[in-house]
């Protein structure tokens, strides 16, 4: 169904970095999103949802919208454009080696040949943009980015002289082959070590220049392994996470100050879908206050401890992404859920 046409739209919340059971690798919550995406005429989500390194999944329903972008849009302050297709950029960070470089422009060739995708003349930063990863007290990755000069000169080249209307950035990432916690995440366990760092990246050129982006680790491959969880799979199939970035890119939603006949705002959005330990995000929290019903989903643990009634939030509290879908079906039916049990209260009288 055309989002402009959307009638019950539906946010579902994975935040990056914070060691999710579901949604804490790459593209492992994507069958949470396509489920809820049959229910919803619109669904809302972001990367860390959608991106399955070279695994993805086209859904027309599914506005695919940066971290950053989502906060300002569910603040109100920017309305989501659907579009049909968006002319992409392709940043590669001078600190990638000539052969890593070239893998990733043979995956974004093959995009364009397999696909269709539209890309514009790549930019290579005219200095290594060094990045470093970062774990904060209580286990959620983060990161830095030394030049971040280089970074918005080359986003901007894109703009001005390729006409780019979204960014996809590669930048080197270390690699940290013999970590504990790489190690950790590979068997299942853990947080992402990337995941943090790379949503840093994401978030400054989004902010800088409100255009749709979204970033791909550049990193050598890891050495095979027997021992390696199905979730962390996708991570080990190939040299580059650049083909999930690129299919999300190619149909992200523009990022308006000012509405318009057919953009979406804060105020359109029904429901929000959130681990449950993991309530304290912007965007959750602005949509709270607007009146969105909230679903919190006990089984998807994180390495937040944050629950909804800490913060003063009504929320749904459910077991499973299942019941949660049940919870959605039963909403925009407009049935009241203590119905939909064996017994309930009788009606009282006001005084």
């Amino acid at each position: 169904m055309n989002p402009k046409l959307a009638k019950y739209n539906a946010l579902l919340l994975v935040p990056t970095g914070i060691g999710a059971s579901i949604g804490g690798y790459a593209g492992d919550a994507l069958p949470i999103a396509r489920m809820i995406a049959e229910v919803a005429d619109c669904l809302i989500t972001h990367p860390n949802v959608l991106n399955g390194a070279q695994l993805y999944w086209s859904m027309p329903n599914t506005l695919y919208v940066e971290g950053y972008a989502l906060d300002k849009f569910a603040k109100g302050n920017w309305h989501l454009q659907p579009v049909l297709g968006n002319r992409l950029g392709l940043l590669l960070d001078q600190g990638i080696e000539p052969e890593l470089r070239l893998r990733h422009l043979q995956a974004a060739e093959a995009t364009r040949a397999t696909l269709g995708l539209s890309l514009t003349d790549y930019v290579t930063t005219d200095e290594p943009l060094e990045i470093a990863l970062r774990t904060s007290p209580s286990g959620a990755s983060w990161g830095t980015i030394n030049n971040t000069g280089s970074l918005f000169r080359a986003a901007a080249k894109l703009i001005e002289q390729g006409q780019a209307q979204a960014i996809a950035i590669v930048t080197r990432f270390p690699d940290d082959c013999g970590s504990l916690a790489l190690e950790q995440y590979r068997q299942g366990s853990g947080v992402d070590p990337l995941a943090g760092a790379e949503a840093v990246i994401s978030h400054l050129v989004v902010r800088e220049f409100r255009i749709p982006a979204a970033h791909a680790p550049a990193l050598n491959p890891l050495p095979l392994s027997e021992d390696i969880s199905p979730r962390a799979a996708a991570e080990e199939i190939g040299y580059t996470f650049l083909p999930s970035v690129l299919v999300g890119l190619s149909r992200a939603p523009g990022y308006l100050v000012n509405s318009s006949r057919d953009s979406l705002s804060a105020q359109s959005v029904n429901v929000v879908i959130t681990p449950g330990s993991a309530c304290g995000g912007s965007a959750l929290l602005s949509l709270a206050n607007r009146g969105a019903k909230i679903i919190a989903v006990e089984e998807n643990l994180t390495q937040m401890r944050v629950q909804p009634e800490q913060l003063g939030i009504k929320a749904i509290r459910v077991k499973s992404y299942l019941e949660a879908v049940g919870v959605m079906v039963a909403d925009r039916a407009g049935i009241s859920l203590e119905c939909l049990g064996p017994s309930f209260s009788c009606l009282g009288c006001l005084k």
